[in-house]
């Protein structure tokens, strides 16, 4: 497993399209679950799709408003991550502040554009979310605050560490 120091270097010299295809080679169990696909990865700015299925519905046939959720913290978490890797930091969410606008159903592609705000407080970073259909209209907009952490910091009681990583054949 390369150290975080390694990786970051490594992501730097990657190409967006490279960067993007480690992120989808390498998803977090949850992301793999909601049905997440990076689309584009850049310094400040992160976006990711999912296609709505039945499985993300609630009762009334409308998208759950948990995978609005999940989706701001997942591009906002990773944009977050990955601009702080850089710097040899870890993050862990703080708050999410997600806001339903429209409803969305069985076969819509939701996607989300996250890009980095001016940082609230020393050692905090924020990040905000727009989430769109395929026709363009606003379905959910978010925020996700995170703290940064020094390499080592415990969270729960063990120290926060990177995952391991699986550079895709070819990259």
């Amino acid at each position: 497993m390369p150290s975080a120091a390694d990786l970051a270097t490594m992501l730097a010299g990657l190409p967006a399209q490279q960067r993007t295809a480690l992120l989808n080679a390498n998803l977090s169990g949850f992301d793999r679950l909601v049905g997440v696909h990076f689309e584009t990865v850049g310094d400040d700015s992160i976006a990711a799709c999912v296609e709505v299925t039945a499985s993300h519905l609630q009762p009334y046939g409308l998208v759950h408003g948990g995978v609005y959720a999940s989706l701001v913290e997942s591009v906002c978490s990773v944009g977050a991550a990955l601009r702080e890797l850089a710097r040899g930091n870890n993050v862990v969410g703080l708050e999410n502040t997600t806001r339903f606008v429209r409803g969305t159903r069985v076969g819509a592609t939701l996607r989300a554009e996250a890009t980095m705000t001016q940082a609230p407080a020393e050692g905090r970073a924020r990040w905000d979310a727009t989430i769109t259909d395929e026709t363009g209209e606003v379905c959910a907009t978010g925020r996700l605050l995170v703290a940064i952490l020094a390499p080592g910091a415990a969270v729960g009681g063990e120290a926060v560490t990177l995952p391991e990583v699986e550079v895709p054949a070819g990259d």
